[in-house]
């Protein structure tokens, strides 16, 4: 390999010029203008001079001497001393070991314990909680730690089904979801799910996905299912929560008058019931009456029409002597007669009849001799607007037509100032909520 120089030289021991053409570095006839050359060839083309020499270093009659002039520099080894000067007295440059960058404020997030962090996650609302799932691994496993999910409100999300399932593996106890659309759910874990209170009211949701949900449950207490279309598996699943205190089915459809007699068996501790308007038969109606506890004090069995007879109701008085609210609305085959038969329920406070059509309006003012306790009468229908005046100044102390609206079991207020508390679920607000 040749390297090719473009300047004129001249040698001394030959005063005659040299040509232009490029010669070998190793036929040189002088080595002593090297230095030279070599400068000068750099000022003109550096990045050409240096590819050159570099080339040329591969012949074995390469003097020691440029090799080393061509061969880059070494990095001299930074010399890290304590002060600011070496032994010599000459400045060198010391890079500093890196060391932790200290807190100023003296405290760190990360050495707080696990505890006062949760205190702190505890005084967020639900979208801050969110965000805080985001910063690492260690404050994502905080923030779904299944005391700041105790009780959470998701009513008005548009997309509930991810929110939904995400929700119930943080074990949470009171859930609330009205009025919701939810997919198909899909529980990778079969664990008994912690939920003690539950509000499905009005949703859409399929009947496997709700399957899914009734079927991990068995620590029920408070349960609203108004208007869900069931079926038999629901229903067995519910009675496997003997906790039951208030159950809510007002509306609902797809399950036998047999599975429901198998839920009011295994549910003896029911104290609200509300089985109104749903899409039942004889069978249906029968299969309630026989069955219901004797602690049930508040009872919502409106809505049929050709099903409920005298017959049944004297069962519904004899099994529940201990009723407090009944209704009984729209119940076209009840007349005055059956009167005489819900006089023994010496705790009946709040009687609904609005609609029983063979109800007269005289026989209605015995019956502030027939309940001694009684306080609210709902008789929507029975009474026209002129006659309600009249009919108040006979029963001063009984409230009539005051309630248009049953709260049996229902987890939010029937009463006009509902507004106040319009986000309540069972008189008690959820701490996480959605912000609207």
């Amino acid at each position: 390999m040749c390297v090719c120089f473009s300047t004129h030289y001249t040698c001394r021991s030959e005063p005659e010029e040299m040509p232009n053409e490029s010669m070998p570095l190793q036929d040189l006839p002088c080595l002593s203008l090297l230095g030279s050359m070599l400068s000068q060839s750099k000022k003109i083309n550096k990045r050409k001079s240096r590819c050159s020499v570099s080339e040329g270093l591969d012949t074995e009659c390469t003097p020691t001497e440029l090799i080393q002039q061509c061969s880059p520099r070494h990095k001299h080894q930074r010399v890290i001393t304590k002060g600011k000067e070496n032994d010599c007295n000459q400045f060198v440059l010391a890079r500093r070991s890196r060391r932790k960058k200290e807190s100023t404020s003296g405290i760190s997030w990360d050495h707080l314990p696990d505890e006062l962090l949760l205190r702190i996650l505890f005084c967020l609302p639900l979208h801050d909680l969110l965000r805080m799932s985001v910063v690492c691994k260690r404050w994502r496993r905080l923030a779904f730690d299944e005391t700041l999910w105790h009780s959470v409100d998701l009513d008005g999300l548009t997309h509930m089904g991810p929110a939904l399932q995400q929700v119930l593996k943080t074990g949470v106890r009171r859930l609330r979801c009205p009025r919701s659309f939810v997919e198909d759910l899909h529980f990778t874990s079969t664990s008994t799910l912690q939920i003690v209170q539950l509000d499905l009211s009005s949703s859409i949701i399929p009947t496997s996905a709700l399957e899914s949900i009734i079927c991990r449950c068995g620590l029920l207490e408070y349960l609203s299912l108004e208007g869900l279309q069931l079926s038999d598996t629901i229903i067995s699943s519910l009675a496997k929560n003997p906790q039951l205190l208030q159950l809510n089915l007002s509306g609902c459809s797809g399950f036998s008058a047999a599975a429901l007699s198998e839920l009011l068996t295994s549910c003896s501790r029911i104290e609200q019931l509300n089985i109104s308007w749903c899409d039942f038969d004889n069978n249906h109606v029968k299969s309630v009456v026989s069955n219901l506890s004797s602690g049930v004090t508040h009872l919502n069995l409106s809505g049929y029409r050709e099903s409920l007879t005298l017959d049944d109701v004297k069962v519904l008085v004899a099994r529940c002597p201990h009723i407090q609210t009944l209704d009984l609305s729209d119940s076209t085959l009840l007349m005055a007669d059956c009167f005489p038969v819900l006089a023994q329920l010496k705790y009946l406070l709040h009687l609904s009849l609005s609609r029983c059509y063979h109800i007269h309006l005289a026989a209605l003012t015995d019956l502030r001799n027939t309940f001694p306790m009684l306080c609210l009468l709902d008789v929507y229908g029975l009474v026209q607007d002129s006659h309600l005046p009249a009919l108040k100044k006979e029963m001063p102390r009984i409230c009539i037509n005051s309630r248009p609206f049953s709260g049996v079991a229902r987890p939010t207020p029937a009463t006009m100032l509902v507004y106040i508390s319009e986000r309540a679920m069972w008189n008690r607000q959820c701490r996480l909520r959605v912000k609207l």
